[in-house]
C-alpha cells in the first residue's frame, strides 16, 4: 500500500490506475451524475462514437450527442431512458439501441447501465457501458477485396453497381438451385438534389456517406449493400419472406430518418429515404428484379416519400 509521504496518496494512485484501465478497454464507458450529466468518457467511447471527451464532459447524452433510439426510431432520451430508470430504481438495465455517431449515422450498440452507490447505498450516479454490434469485423477485409477487384464505391465505402449485379446473379442462381429466398430493397435519398442546390455538393456527399453508413451498420453481416448510382442504393436481404423484408426495410428507413449531420453548427434534419421492397421470383432476371424494386421505390415517392412499398397501392387520403 502506498503511503502519503511517498508523494502520491492511495486515492490518487487508484484514480490514475482505474482511468488507465478504463481507457484501455475497447468498450465505450461513461459516467453520469444524478442529473445525467457526463463526467467521465473513456477512449473506447471516443473511438465508437467519434465524440472526444472534451466535447461531451458536462453535457447530457441527449444534448445532440448519442440521442439513442430504438429500432422503431423512438427516442430513448426521456421517459424511456435506461439511465433515468437506473437512477430512479437503482437497478441494472440492459438493452440494444442505436446511437448517433458524430458523423451523423446510426450505429447499433449493446448497452448496460449500472447504478453508482455511496456508502449509504444511495444512488448518486450511473455507469453506462456500450459496444458496437454492427457487422464491422469483416469490413476491413471486404473493403480491401472490393478495392482490389474494382468493385468499391470510394465515396460511400460500399460496393458499386457491378458488385451488386454480381451478387444478384449469384443469389438468383442459388434461388433456382436450392430454393433460397431473398429480397431486394431499392433505396433512394429524398430531395438530395435540393440539398445539393441549397448547401452544395460537399454537404450532399456527407449525406450520401451518412445514409450508406446507417444502412451498412444495420444489416446482417451476410446481407449485401451497394451504391446503384447517384443517390440510390440496393440492399440484398437473404433468407426472408415479405413480412421480414418489410420489417428490415422500415427499420432502415426509420434509422435514416433519425440520422443527421451538422451544417455550419446547425442540425440538418429530415434526411429521409424512399424504399421499394420486393421478394425475388422464379422467373426474375437481374434487370426485371431491379426494375420492379425501382418501380416500387418510385411508388413510395408518389405516396409522399419516406416510406416503404412492397405492393402498388392507391394513394393514401
Amino acid at each position: 500500500m502506498l503511503k502519503n509521504n511517498q508523494g502520491h496518496s492511495e486515492d490518487a494512485f487508484n484514480k490514475n490506475f482505474y482511468e488507465i484501465l478504463l481507457n484501455n478497454l475497447n468498450d465505450g464507458i461513461y459516467f453520469l451524475d444524478q442529473e445525467r450529466k457526463i463526467f467521465f468518457w473513456n477512449q473506447g467511447a471516443e473511438h465508437i462514437t467519434g465524440f472526444k471527451a472534451s466535447e461531451v464532459i458536462g453535457k447530457r447524452c441527449s444534448d445532440n450527442i448519442l440521442i439513442h433510439v430504438d429500432e422503431r426510431g423512438i427516442s430513448l432520451c426521456e421517459e424511456n431512458c435506461p439511465v433515468k430508470k437506473t437512477l430512479s430504481e437503482g437497478k441494472i438495465h440492459s438493452l440494444e439501441a442505436y446511437l448517433h455517431h458524430k458523423d451523423g449515422y446510426r450505429l447499433p450498440t449493446s448497452i448496460r447501465v449500472i447504478p453508482i452507490h455511496n456508502k449509504e447505498l444511495e444512488v448518486i450516479g450511473a455507469i453506462e457501458t456500450f459496444c458496437d454490434i454492427s457487422p464491422k469485423l469483416l469490413m476491413p477485409q471486404r473493403t480491401q477485396e472490393l478495392k482490389r477487384m474494382n468493385l468499391f464505391d470510394s465515396l460511400t465505402e460500399t460496393g458499386n453497381k457491378t458488385f451488386i449485379e454480381m451478387h444478384l446473379n449469384s443469389r438468383l442462381d442459388e434461388m433456382h438451385r436450392y430454393r433460397l429466398p431473398f429480397g431486394v430493397l431499392f433505396v433512394d435519398i429524398d430531395h438530395l438534389s435540393t440539398v445539393n442546390e441549397t448547401h452544395g455538393t460537399d454537404v450532399g456527399n456527407r449525406i450520401l456517406r451518412m445514409v450508406a453508413q446507417t444502412l451498412s451498420n444495420n444489416i446482417r453481416f451476410f446481407d449485401i449493400i451497394g451504391r446503384w448510382g447517384g443517390e440510390e442504393f440496393i440492399v440484398i436481404v437473404l433468407n426472408v419472406d415479405e413480412h421480414k423484408l418489410d420489417f428490415v426495410a422500415n427499420k432502415l428507413r426509420l434509422l435514416v430518418e433519425q440520422s443527421n449531420i451538422m451544417v455550419e453548427e446547425t442540425q440538418l434534419t429530415r434526411v429521409t429515404v424512399s424504399i421499394g421492397a420486393t421478394i425475388a421470383q422464379r422467373f426474375d432476371t437481374v434487370k426485371i428484379l431491379v426494375k420492379r424494386a425501382e418501380s416500387l421505390m418510385n411508388h413510395s415517392k408518389w405516396l409522399g416519400r419516406n416510406r416503404v412499398s412492397l405492393n402498388f397501392e392507391k394513394e393514401e387520403i
